[in-house]
């Protein structure tokens, strides 16, 4: 696949949801989070519904119904080949439903979806300015002119993840750790209300990682909500509020807290849902 990508998706909205994301992460004067979850149907931004993902006519994740609350911070885990990125591209469009039903809030309906970083191609002769600037697509045109409004938008964008010296190299010359913030950038430039990001952080170094984890953490604090694959226990631990388990074909969201509490499982107490979630992460 070569660097340029499409625009967000836009995908038919759940009408019960109107409010903007921010708005809809409360209900009955309350905050929806990692608890309650039974209560956060109405306000989910994303609902799937007896849903099966796979590709090639094979199935790899299959009868997944659960809500995921607007503006919630969901870590994707899962051991490798799981399906976490099946689900992930399903949710984004790029795969269709094998079975079942998906709904977002009306809010959520289009989506900034970032795959693997596999998928970029880093010989085509593209500046990280122009690379970058594909993310305000959808909101000028691919043929249009850009505005100073735009043209001052990706300026922010790129001093946000901390590119702006590097606006005119081409990204050839980048550093994983650099590609990865310039695809960052892009997102901001979406403006998306859901964020699909299938593990972001591979490869990076620890300065970057915190770096882009900011710029989720900032998401979250708009309303955003972001669905995010990862291999990182303590991430998970210190900033996801929930997590989508993907297990043995089958999927379920669960409050972290939740999962991360030790609960003997065997009567010498030796297998805990801590347990399952390292070896859940594991590379």
């Amino acid at each position: 696949m070569h660097a340029f990508a499409r625009p967000p998706l836009s995908f038919p909205a759940d009408p019960r949801c109107r409010r903007p994301a921010r708005h809809c992460r409360r209900r009955g004067g309350r905050a929806v989070g990692s608890h309650g979850l039974g209560a956060a149907v109405s306000a989910a931004a994303l609902t799937l519904t007896g849903v099966s993902a796979g590709y090639g006519g094979q199935t790899t994740v299959s009868d997944v119904s659960l809500a995921v609350p607007a503006g919630a911070r969901v870590a994707v885990i899962g051991a490798n080949g799981a399906g976490k990125s099946t689900l992930l591209r399903t949710i984004a469009g790029e795969l269709p439903l094998m079975a079942g039903q998906m709904r977002r809030c009306e809010t959520c309906a289009r989506m900034g979806y970032l795959p693997q970083s596999a998928t970029v191609d880093r010989r085509f002769p593209i500046t990280v300015y122009e690379f970058v600037a594909m993310g305000a697509w959808q909101r000028m045109g691919v043929f249009r002119r850009m505005s100073p409004a735009v043209r001052q938008s990706i300026a922010n964008a790129l001093e946000r993840t901390g590119l702006a010296a590097m606006s005119r190299r081409p990204i050839g010359e980048l550093s994983g750790g650099q590609l990865q913030r310039a695809r960052f950038a892009r997102l901001i430039l979406q403006d998306a209300a859901m964020l699909l990001l299938d593990e972001p952080f591979a490869g990076v170094d620890r300065p970057t990682r915190e770096a882009l984890m900011t710029l989720v953490d900032g998401w979250h604090a708009e309303g955003r909500t972001t669905l995010v694959v990862l291999h990182d226990v303590e991430l998970v631990r210190q900033r996801f509020e929930l997590c989508l388990t993907i297990d043995d074909g089958h999927a379920q969201l669960t409050p972290t807290v939740e999962l991360l509490t030790l609960r003997p499982t065997s009567a010498d107490g030796a297998s805990t849902r801590h347990d399952f979630l390292r070896n859940a992460l594991r590379a």
